[in-house]
Parts: C-alpha cells; sequence; structure tokens
C-alpha cells in the first residue's frame, strides 16, 4: 500500500466519521483530548482538588516506562510494572443550548475498569480494557464549566479476563474521548457503545445481496413521538441503489428496534485485497420533515464459507487467508497511539502482502477495523479471554459482556470474518472453561448468526477446543522444540482432533534480534536465553510456511507476530521486557529479513531483498549468500564480479553457496528486471579473520 493510498483510506474513515458524529445541525462531537489532570493514585473524594496534578493529554497511559522495562520474573503475570489505580479530572464546557438536547460522554477505552463522575455525581461503571462505552450525562451538567472525574485502574481482578497474558496491561484512558450532543430523538448510541444501527447480510450472492438493517431510536422529548425513519444503501459515487422507509411511533423514555429490509441487485462485492469496495448504509429519522437523527456505516458486502479439504472461499473463490497477527503497543508508547500508528502498521501490513490480521487478544481500535475494511484484510476479532478462566458468575457475565460489546460495536465491518472466544486455555492453571466456552458460543450465535466462532487452542488434551465452529491452533515447530519441519505433523494432527473440518494456523513464528547474527545455523537457539539471531527466524518461517502452504485443508495462518510487543516480564534475547517475534521491530523502524520473505512471498510487486546485512562484520571468508525475490531470475554480484547461478529454494528463495569474501569490504549487489522494470538491492559486508 503506497502513502497516497493508505492516505485515501483515512481520508474515507474521516469523511464517515464526520457525517455521523459531526453534522452541525443533527450531531455535535468534540473530541476530549487535552487539558487533562492526572495522578496515578486513588483518590477518594468524588470532587477532588486536581489542580496540582500532572497535566496530560488523551490517549494516555501510565505504564510507558515500565510497561516495556523487562524487570519482571514471570512473563505471564507481569508483575514487575505497575498495576494499580489512577484518577483523571477534566473540565468540559457545556452551552445553554446543549442543555435543550441530549449530552453523551463516550470512551473508546480505558484500562481497565473506570469510575465516571460529573460534578461530583456518580455517572456509571464499566469493566474491561478494551471496548467502549457511553454514559447520558444530560441530568448531571450545567451550562458552563463541568468537573469530568475517571477513577481506573488496571489491576488485575479474578472475575474478569484477562488474567493473565504474554502481553503487558497497559493502564489509563488511552483511547479517545468524546463529548457529544443529540437531539431528544436520536438513534441510541447506549446499546453497548455500538453505533446504533446494524447491517445483517442476510443472503449475499453475485447477483443480489439481500439486508436486514435495524435501527435503535430513543426518544425522551416528553411526549410520544410518530417518526419516519429512512433507511438507505449508498454506493461508493454517492448514489442511492437500495431504499424504503417506514413510520414508528415511539413512546416517551423509550427506545424502539425499528427494522427493515432491503435487496441491492447485482452488489459490486467486497473482495478483499484485489477489491475492497464499501457501500454505505444510512439512516435518518425524521421528525415531521426535519433529520432528526443521521447515521452511516460502510458495509461492504460479501459471502464466505470454508471447506474442509479446500479451505477458505470469499465470494465462491479460494482464498487462503495469508495473515499476521497485531497487537496494538508501541515502543515508548505503550497503548496509547494515536490514527497515525494505527494507519502505519496497517500500511506495513498491507505491503507485506497481508490478506488477513488477527487482532490479537483483545477488541481493537474501532479505526483499526475501519482500516481493514478499507483495504481488504479478513479480521479474526477476539475478547481477552487468555490462558484461564474463574468459574464465578461474576467472571461468566463480564466475558459475555465483552463478547457482546465486541459484535455490536463492529458488527457492520466487513471484513471481520470470525468472533474468537478463546487464546490457550490451560496455558496457566485455570478452572474448567467448558461451560462459559460452549455459553460465548451461543452468545455469539445469538448476536450474529453471519461469522464463525473461533479459537486459538495450544494444549491438544482441552476438552473446550470442540466448541467454536472452527479452530485455529498456536504452536511453534523449530521454536519452542523440535524442528521447523514438525509444522508437517502439527498441521496434520490438529486438523485430525479438528474432526478433518479444516484448521488454521492461529500463531507460528521464532524470536530475532536485528543485532544478532549467526551464520550457517542448523541448531535452534534456546527460546528463554539471550541469543536471537535473526537468521534462524527466517529459518523457522521459510520451512513453517512451505508447509502451511501446501496443506489444503488449513484455511489460513497468521504469523506471529507481525511487530515486536511489550511483555513486561520477559527476560530473553536482547531486549528485556519484549516479545521479539516480530517481522518488524516494536519501534516499527526495522523490517526483519524474514518480513521480506513474506513480501517476496505474498506481493506480487517485483522485489529483491539480500538477507543477513544486518550482519556487517564477518570473521568467516566463505559465506552463502541468500536473497528474497518473486523474480524468475536474479543477477548477483559481489564486489563487481557476477556470480554464478543460485540454488532455488522454494518459490521466493534464491541462495549462492560457498562465496568467498575478501578482506575487507564486500559490497554485495542484486537486480533482476521484470517487464522492463528493474529492481534492486545491496549492502556492504566487512571481512575480517581477526573479528
Amino acid at each position: 500500500m503506497t502513502t497516497k493510498s493508505l492516505q485515501r483510506l483515512t481520508i474515507l474513515f474521516l469523511a464517515v466519521f464526520v457525517c455521523v458524529n459531526t453534522n452541525a445541525q443533527i450531531r455535535k462531537a468534540e473530541i476530549l483530548s487535552n487539558n487533562w489532570k492526572f495522578i496515578k493514585e486513588k483518590t477518594e473524594s468524588d470532587k477532588p482538588n486536581c489542580q496540582n496534578w500532572e497535566t496530560v493529554s488523551v490517549p494516555h497511559t501510565y505504564n510507558v516506562a515500565d510497561g516495556q522495562s523487562g524487570k519482571g520474573t514471570d512473563a505471564w503475570v507481569n508483575s514487575s510494572y505497575y498495576r494499580g489505580p489512577a484518577t483523571y479530572c477534566r473540565v468540559i464546557n457545556i452551552t445553554k443550548n446543549d442543555l435543550k438536547k441530549r449530552v453523551f460522554l463516550k470512551f473508546e477505552a480505558v484500562s481497565q475498569v473506570a469510575d465516571v463522575y460529573i460534578n461530583g455525581n456518580f455517572v456509571g461503571h464499566h469493566t474491561g480494557a478494551f471496548t467502549a462505552f457511553c454514559f447520558e450525562i444530560t441530568l448531571f451538567v450545567k451550562a458552563g464549566e463541568n468537573e469530568l472525574l475517571v477513577k481506573s485502574t488496571n489491576e488485575t481482578d479474578k472475575n474478569s479476563p484477562p488474567l493473565s497474558g504474554d502481553f503487558t496491561v497497559y493502564g489509563g484512558i488511552y483511547r479517545p474521548v468524546w463529548l457529544f450532543t443529540l437531539n431528544k430523538v436520536c438513534i441510541t448510541p447506549l446499546d453497548y457503545a455500538s453505533p446504533g444501527i446494524y447491517v445483517k447480510q442476510t443472503k449475499v450472492t453475485d447477483q443480489n445481496a439481500q439486508l436486514d438493517i435495524t435501527a435503535k431510536i430513543s426518544n425522551t422529548s416528553g411526549a410520544k413521538k410518530t417518526v419516519r425513519v429512512k433507511y438507505e444503501i449508498v454506493d461508493r459515487n454517492n448514489k442511492t441503489v437500495a431504499s424504503t422507509e417506514k413510520n414508528e411511533i415511539i413512546p416517551n423514555n423509550q427506545t424502539l428496534v425499528s427494522a427493515q429490509s432491503l435487496e441491492v441487485k447485482n452488489p459490486h462485492l467486497w473482495n478483499g485485497i484485489s477489491d475492497p469496495y464499501l457501500y454505505r448504509a444510512v439512516v435518518k429519522v425524521y421528525d415531521n420533515r426535519t433529520v432528526t437523527d443521521l447515521v452511516s456505516q460502510n458495509i461492504g458486502l460479501r459471502y464466505f464459507s470454508i471447506d474442509p479439504q479446500k479451505g477458505f472461499f470469499l465470494n465462491g473463490k479460494p482464498c487462503k487467508i495469508h495473515g499476521v497477527n497485531r497487537h496494538q503497543d508501541r515502543k515508548d508508547m505503550g497503548w496509547a497511539i494515536t490514527n497515525k500508528e494505527h494507519s502505519e502498521d496497517f500500511n506495513m501490513i498491507r505491503e507485506m502482502g497481508a490478506n488477513g490480521v488477527r487482532l490479537a487478544h483483545y477488541p481493537h481500535a474501532d479505526y483499526a477495523y475501519s482500516l481493514c475494511d478499507a483495504s481488504g484484510l479478513m479480521v479474526w476479532a477476539e475478547i481477552p479471554l487468555v490462558n484461564s478462566v474463574t468459574n464465578t458468575p461474576e467472571f461468566a457475565q463480564n466475558a459475555k459482556t465483552m463478547l457482546t460489546e465486541l459484535i455490536r460495536q463492529n458488527y457492520n465491518h466487513p471484513s471481520i470474518i470470525w468472533w474468537s472466544l478463546y487464546n490457550e486455555l490451560g496455558q496457566r492453571p485455570t478452572d474448567d472453561p467448558v461451560q462459559i466456552i460452549t455459553e460465548l458460543k451461543q452468545l455469539a450465535h445469538a448476536e450474529d448468526s453471519t461469522r464463525f466462532t473461533v479459537a486459538a487452542a495450544n494444549k491438544r488434551e482441552r476438552p473446550e477446543k470442540s466448541i467454536p465452529d472452527q479452530l485455529g491452533f498456536n504452536d511453534y515447530p523449530g521454536w519452542y522444540g523440535g524442528t521447523p519441519e514438525g509444522m508437517q505433523n502439527s498441521l496434520s494432527g490438529w486438523n485430525k482432533l479438528a474432526g478433518f473440518k479444516g484448521v488454521g494456523v492461529s500463531e507460528y513464528g521464532a524470536g530475532a534480534s536485528i543485532n544478532q547474527h549467526e551464520q550457517g545455523m542448523v541448531k535452534r537457539p534456546e527460546p528463554g536465553g539471550a541469543w536471537h539471531p535473526e537468521e534462524w527466524q527466517a529459518i523457522v518461517h521459510e520451512t513453517n510456511y512451505k508447509y502451511i502452504k501446501e496443506a489444503d485443508f488449513c484455511w489460513g495462518s497468521f504469523v506471529w507476530n507481525m511487530f515486536d510487543f511489550a511483555s513486561a516480564g520477559r527476560q530473553e534475547g536482547d531486549a528485556p521486557g519484549i516479545n521479539d517475534k516480530g517481522l518488524v521491530t516494536h519501534d516499527r523502524k526495522v523490517k526483519k529479513d524474514a518480513f521480506f520473505f513474506y513480501k517476496a512471498s505474498w506481493n506480487p510487486a517485483p522485489m529483491v531483498y539480500i538477507t543477513s546485512r544486518r550482519h556487517v562484520n564477518r570473521s568467516a571468508e566463505i559465506t552463502d549468500i541468500k536473497v528474497y525475490s518473486n523474480c524468475p531470475e536474479i543477477s548477483i554480484s559481489v564486489n563487481n564480479t557476477k556470480l554464478g547461478s543460485p540454488i532455488k529454494k522454494d518459490d521466493v528463495i534464491y541462495i549462492w553457496k560457498n562465496v568467498k569474501l575478501q578482506p575487507g569490504a564486500n559490497k554485495i549487489n542484486a537486480t533482476a528486471t521484470v517487464n522492463g522494470k528493474t529492481v534492486s538491492d545491496n549492502c556492504e559486508w566487512n571481512y575480517s579473520a581477526n573479528q
């Protein structure tokens, strides 16, 4: 994806967002980013004096430094960083005109518990670090200045997922906060902080798309209202391709569920990365002739299936998922990233040629799903039920609420194919999870009957593995034991456990430091040790992916991980506090060799890439040179002397064996010409027998 393409995606998303949220006549919205006061402690008062607290901006986390420190001893519990309370406050201004309408606060995420107060009055409570929540504050505000107080904590709670996990759980208000006003009759934002409209793709074919649209309309006008609700499907050229309307009677202080069906004939299908075509579903509510509310959502019309022997199909055509996993944190920012960082991440994912992404291990930002919609990435979305469950009513209810929020908030995103129920249960001690996973599956199907449920398992003996519709497995042959070739048996074994209905590889990979190098590797390094050479990661991916690619029953795979990420308790490699299995470094500045293996495999744009380029200073006179390329013929030279023909290993791996280096600098150049266009790469290695 080019920079211009990324800009178009951002503009597309913002255009729809503005249409929905900042229409001056319908909805007024303000993002509350600056002038927050913060203290990293619990405040007993509901109206404290916060003038002397630290001034911060939102998104914000209080674990930027210690969350990536690596000073702990347990990578699963993450006891090495502050997990405790913090308090935020801010003044919000309300106009007299605002008081004639309804006023709401929407938090896109607070980790991981939040209690919200206005002017000392308790407004609401939310549990869950990764989903949005919305409160109406109409009754608590006055004209002029109002004090907003948020008491939060990222403490571990036995009744709330995640109980543990191999990732840092950052604290704070780390996604945006919105203050907005709506008319007295409006599409409610209070249905689990969803858009309030849901577009169900009842049946989609190449010839037509049958859609059921539901809108939840609220009335606090003081009287019964008769409204006209108009439903439209609008194409990319702003042409209405289907519409209908109906009158509804809404009693005062009630929310009505209004539903209509529409048909789009000869739809332009959303066809993944090759053609991610988006329509808009628009719902308008009229009070007499005045539009009292409007919500617009991007939708993509598509159908999909999984064949037990032939894998994943999109719109009736085979489409194996070439995916990556993504954690949301970034070096020196933690989870407090902006749309800019989200866009950069997905730009790199698309540059590599991936057509799918598993957003692990929790709901990601709405903007991230929107980027997937617009770029054609197929999404595995999941809740943070990781490693363990607690068999209490409170835990079960919190998990169900998180799943309901995930589904309702993201129901209209066409990129989402799977709702994931858990990751690696039994990795830590756990209560029996069968009942809660069964109930979560039932809930997912009740909320959305059009998508698969799925899970990521890593222990073959676990009974809950048979509950989801589809099964993914996490396995690391060549890293956590065995050899990279072990992926072949792993695939067949897990497919057998899945009842031969097909299987996905939800995680695979190996750690790598861009500062550590070893030539001619045949033995895996110790995963928990300090030596994680970049070359071994590439070998693992080359071999693992060979077997994944050849297994037709494997409907897709997701590399672990696209980016290095923080796991505060890890002590391994050369970067304590970091899980270094990413194809790109934590700061997103360096793409590792394995990144280019997948780019050569998945992105058809001609390219060549010389591996081990960062192994600059060498003590071995004789070396192999390995190049990744999707071009049919490669020419390579060392110090302007052209080498002979390479060994071609697999489709994109070229190796020149036993190349002799001269003392001092050695300039390596690789070129290829495809359809008259030349692509090239170069690097320099320094050889000295005394190094």
